[in-house]
């Protein structure tokens, strides 16, 4: 059995690759599965950095989301603006900060 039938992708990442008015992700599992391991990775090892940021700089969880979005979403971006915003919220979930939906838009 290959590696990628180990992962359980969540639905909110599935949805990424949903077209309106379709079901099924327009591209392969083992292409989302590849996604998803880079946005969860990424999410992850931004943890640390949210929270240095946050002590060092003396900002809000707000101010420090919204500088890392726009990193992510820069002019050498690795993931698309939807999977940067997946990837915000997710960010927020593993440190639990609120995270502003005006953030994700």
């Amino acid at each position: 059995m290959p590696d990628d039938n180990q992962i359980d992708i969540p639905a909110s990442f599935i949805t990424l690759f949903v077209a309106p008015g379709r079901q099924k992700p327009s591209e392969p599992r083992h292409v989302v599965a590849d996604r998803y391991e880079l946005c969860e990775d990424m999410a992850t090892m931004l943890t640390e950095t949210a929270k240095n940021m946050q002590f060092s700089l003396g900002i809000s969880e707000h101010e420090v989301l919204v500088r890392i979005q726009r990193g992510l979403t820069g002019d050498d971006a690795v993931v698309s603006v939807r999977e940067a915003q997946w990837v915000m919220q997710r960010l927020a979930e593993l440190l639990d900060w609120e995270i502003n939906t005006t953030l994700l838009a």
